[in-house]
C-alpha cells in the first residue's frame, strides 16, 4: 500500500461555481435595473459581447500562461513589468477590493435583518453605528471561522454558488410561468422604447458599477496551480462563467421589469429590491412569504460564500511573492494552515476605516448605496491591470508562451486588450460622480468628496507600508 496521500485537485466546474459567487449574483442584477431601468437589458447584452466574453477569455490565456504563479493577477504584472508594478498592483487590487468587502457583510446584515423580522423594517429598527456594529460582528465571526474550518472556502462555494444560480434560474422560470398564464407585467408601456438605456450623464457613471458586476473573474487565478491540468481546464472554467453571466444578467433583468414598474422604481431597491422580487413572485404563485425566506437563507450563505473567496483569494494574491519584499514581515506571516490571517486582520481594520467614513452619510440606504456604488470607481481602475498584463504578454509571445491562446491574430488581440482597458479606465472615472444623488445637493457634494478622499487615503496607506518595511530592514540590519 501507497503512504502517498493522494493530492486533492479542484475541478474546472467546482472553479466555475468558485468564481460565479464572485462575479455575478442576484443583487448585482437589482443594482444595475434600478440604475438604468429595463434600459439595462440591452447595456447588458452589449457589454457581454464587447466585454465580458473578451475579459473572462483575457483571464483564461493569462492564466494559462502563468498557470504555475500562486499570486494571480499581482504575479501576472511582476512578471511581465516588474516588482514595482507587480507590488503596486497587488495592492490596488487588494484595497479596492474592500469596500465591496463591507458591502457584502452589510448584504449579510439586510439578509439576517429580512430573515427575523420578514420585511424591510430593519432600516426603522436599528441605528446607522448599530448597523455598523453588525457588520464588524460579521467580519470578526467569519474570520474566526475561515481560521478553524479547513476547505471552507470550496464548501461554502458550492453551497452558496450553487443555491444562488438555483435561485436565479427558478426566478426566471417561474418569471415566464406567470407570464404564460397571462400574469400582469408591471412595467408600463412594456415596448422596445422600454429596453433603451437614457444616455446621459447618470447612465455615463452608472457603467462603472456595471463593469464591476461583471469582473472578478481573476479572483480565482491563484487556484490554477491546485487544478489536475490548469492549461487546459482554466479556460473551460471560464467559459463555463460566461454562460452564466449572460443567463443571469439579460433573462434576470427583463423578469425584474414583469414585477417591477422600470420607470418609477422604490428608493431602496438597491438593499431591499431581491426581496421584493422574490415577495412578488412568492404573491403572484399564493406562496405567501416562503419564497422570500428561502431567498433569504440562500442569499446569507451566498454573502458568506463572497467573503471566504473575496477574503482568501485576494489577501493570497496580495501577500504573494509580488509584495513580500515591499511589506512588514509580520503581514506577510500565515498559520499553519497556510493562511494569511494577520493579513485578514489588516482587511478588517481598513474595513472599519471605510465603515466609519460610509457612517457619515444621513440615511442606511445611503450608507448602502454609497458603500456600493464606490466599488464602481476602484474595482475598474483596479482591471485595468490585468488588461495591461495582457497587452503586455501579446506584444512578447515568445517569452510568455501559452497552451490557450484568446485570438491567435496578434494584431486583433491587441486591439481587444486596448480596448478594454481603454473601456474600464473612462468607466471608472465617471464613477466619481455620484449615481444616486442629485447635483447640487449637499448629499451630492458629501458623496462626491468622499468618493475623492476614500481613493487617496488607500493609495497613501499602500506608499506607508513598503517604508514601514524599508524601516524594519534598515532597524534589523543594524
Amino acid at each position: 500500500m501507497s503512504n502517498l496521500i493522494k493530492k486533492r485537485y479542484i475541478a474546472w466546474p467546482v472553479l466555475a461555481l468558485m468564481d460565479f459567487v464572485t462575479v455575478i449574483g442576484f443583487d448585482d442584477i437589482i443594482y444595475n435595473f434600478k440604475n438604468q431601468g429595463l434600459g439595462v437589458v440591452t447595456s447588458w447584452i452589449i457589454m457581454l459581447f464587447v466585454y465580458v466574453l473578451p475579459y473572462e477569455l483575457i483571464v483564461g490565456n493569462l492564466g494559462s500562461a502563468f498557470s504555475k504563479e500562486s499570486g494571480g493577477m499581482s504575479s501576472w504584472v511582476r512578471k511581465t513589468s516588474g516588482d514595482n508594478w507587480g507590488y503596486l498592483c497587488a495592492w490596488i487590487y487588494w484595497v479596492t477590493g474592500l469596500p465591496y468587502l463591507v458591502d457584502v457583510a452589510n448584504s449579510m446584515v439586510v439578509s439576517f435583518g429580512w430573515l427575523i423580522w420578514g420585511d424591510n423594517s430593519m432600516e426603522d429598527k436599528l441605528t446607522n453605528s448599530q448597523f455598523a456594529l453588525a457588520t464588524a460582528i460579521i467580519f470578526i465571526l467569519f474570520i474566526w471561522v475561515q481560521h478553524r474550518l479547513k476547505n471552507s472556502l470550496q464548501v461554502l462555494s458550492i453551497l452558496g454558488g450553487g443555491a444562488m444560480f438555483i435561485m436565479s434560474i427558478m426566478f426566471v422560470f417561474m418569471t415566464f410561468v406567470s407570464l404564460g398564464q397571462g400574469g400582469h407585467i408591471a412595467t408600463q408601456p412594456f415596448s422596445a422604447k422600454a429596453f433603451l438605456p437614457t444616455l446621459d450623464m447618470k447612465f455615463l457613471s452608472s457603467l462603472g458599477l456595471l463593469i464591476f458586476a461583471m469582473n472578478g473573474a481573476e479572483f480565482v487565478a491563484p487556484y490554477v496551480t491546485q487544478m489536475k491540468d490548469g492549461k487546459r481546464d482554466f479556460p473551460r472554467a471560464m467559459i463555463m462563467l460566461a454562460v452564466m453571466t449572460a443567463f443571469l444578467t439579460v433573462l434576470g433583468s427583463f423578469s425584474l421589469g414583469v414585477f417591477f414598474n422600470a420607470h418609477h422604481l422604490p428608493h431602496d431597491l438597491k438593499m431591499n429590491g431581491s426581496y421584493y422580487a422574490f415577495l412578488a413572485l412568492g404573491q403572484q404563485f399564493h406562496l405567501g412569504k416562503s419564497l422570500m425566506y428561502l431567498f433569504a437563507i440562500t442569499q446569507a450563505l451566498y454573502m458568506c460564500a463572497q467573503l471566504a473567496v473575496l477574503l482568501d483569494a485576494g489577501t493570497r494574491m496580495f501577500l504573494s511573492d509580488t509584495a513580500k519584499q515591499f511589506l512588514p514581515s509580520k503581514l506577510t506571516k500565515t498559520n499553519e494552515q497556510g493562511l494569511p490571517i494577520n493579513g485578514y486582520w489588516l482587511t478588517t481594520i481598513i474595513c472599519t476605516v471605510i465603515l466609519l467614513l460610509s457612517a457619515t452619510l444621513p440615511e442606511m440606504t445611503d450608507i448602502f448605496n454609497w458603500l456600493l456604488n464606490i466599488n464602481g470607481i476602484v474595482s475598474p481602475y483596479s482591471t485595468c491591470f490585468l488588461f495591461w498584463a495582457f497587452i503586455k504578454i501579446r506584444l512578447k509571445e515568445d517569452e510568455f508562451p501559452s497552451e490557450y491562446v484568446f485570438l491567435k491574430n496578434r494584431k486583433l488581440a491587441l486591439a481587444v486588450g486596448i480596448w478594454c482597458f481603454v473601456a474600464t479606465f473612462v468607466c471608472a472615472t465617471a464613477g466619481i460622480f455620484p449615481t444616486d444623488a442629485t447635483p447640487g445637493t449637499a448629499k451630492y457634494t458629501h458623496e462626491l468628496i468622499l468618493n475623492i478622499v476614500l481613493p487617496i487615503l488607500m493609495i497613501a496607506l499602500g506608499v506607508i507600508l513598503p517604508l514601514i518595511a524599508k524601516w524594519e530592514k534598515q532597524k534589523n540590519l543594524n
